[in-house]
């Protein structure tokens, strides 16, 4: 990469933000799209013991929570995802700041850091769920009102978190102390990142219709009206085009934290000290 994409030379906007992520993917999607097919497949895991053992996708959920190999194959699912996910992070961090992948370092630093995004995950999640705790005190319909309601400070707390991620991956955090990390990068700044997280949002939900529709006309002429055929073809461009996707919520991610280092650590200024000593 002749350029360095990662950190920014200085604080941006939502829309700088929002580009920085597809120039990040732009030059990475190849070489993560391994990683993000295997993710894309490991979360499918129980989908498709369900589709093998005749139960279909429609099955009641709490159905299927009584069995114990979807049970099993969810959760593994889950762990393997969440461990690609982080390989791809930290293989677009690679990337953007001028190094080369390096599988084996990737995957030994997801892999070790594995527990550590588990406790981050019970306790981002504790930190958004307990606001709609409170609907339990009351009855139905209130009950639904309150969580309406609740749902405005669970997404500030969400959004307030959502560095936590990628504070424990690059900065070698504790799970608490990551997510502390990101209180405190995000503060004051939640407005703008719910502006970012929006862009992205539409961004990703534009290109699954593009997609989409690409893979519907592609199944369409493959199957030539054969059902199975294009049941089979469609889950496959399916995939296919989640693992295409999925790198860009990863490089989203990098950009959000670059900008928000910049702002509160000054690591522009780091980065132009260094420039200016190499020069």
């Amino acid at each position: 990469m002749a350029t360095s994409l990662y950190p920014p030379q200085r604080p941006l906007s939502i829309g700088e933000i929002v580009d920085a992520a597809f120039r990040i993917f732009r030059v990475t999607v190849v070489k993560c799209l391994p990683y993000a097919l295997l993710a894309v497949i490991a979360a499918q895991l129980p989908n498709i013991y369900s589709l093998l053992s005749g139960h279909g996708l429609a099955q009641s959920i709490l159905t299927l929570f009584h069995d114990p190999v979807w049970l099993a194959l969810y959760f593994v699912g889950t762990l393997l995802s969440v461990l690609l996910w982080s390989a791809i992070l930290l293989r677009q961090h690679a990337l953007a700041t001028g190094g080369a992948a390096a599988t084996a370092q990737e995957l030994g630093t997801a892999l070790r850091r594995l527990p550590a995004m588990v406790v981050l995950g019970v306790l981002t999640a504790a930190a958004i769920g307990c606001w709609f705790l409170l609907g339990l005190l009351f009855p139905m319909p209130v009950r639904v009102v309150v969580w309406v309601l609740m749902l405005v400070p669970a997404s500030f707390v969400m959004v307030a978190l959502s560095a936590g991620w990628t504070s424990l991956l690059l900065s070698d955090r504790g799970p608490a102390a990551s997510l502390a990390h990101s209180w405190r990068l995000t503060s004051g700044s939640l407005w703008r990142l719910t502006g970012v997280y929006t862009v992205g949002v539409l961004i990703v939900i534009v290109i699954y219709i593009a997609l989409g529709l690409v893979t519907t006309l592609v199944s369409l002429l493959l199957a030539r009206n054969d059902i199975a055929v294009i049941a089979a073809a469609t889950e496959t461009l399916v995939v296919i085009m989640s693992a295409i996707v999925t790198p860009f919520y990863c490089a989203l991610a990098l950009a959000v934290f670059g900008d928000l280092r910049v702002r509160k650590e000054g690591t522009d200024l780091a980065q132009r000290i260094s420039a200016a000593a190499a020069g």
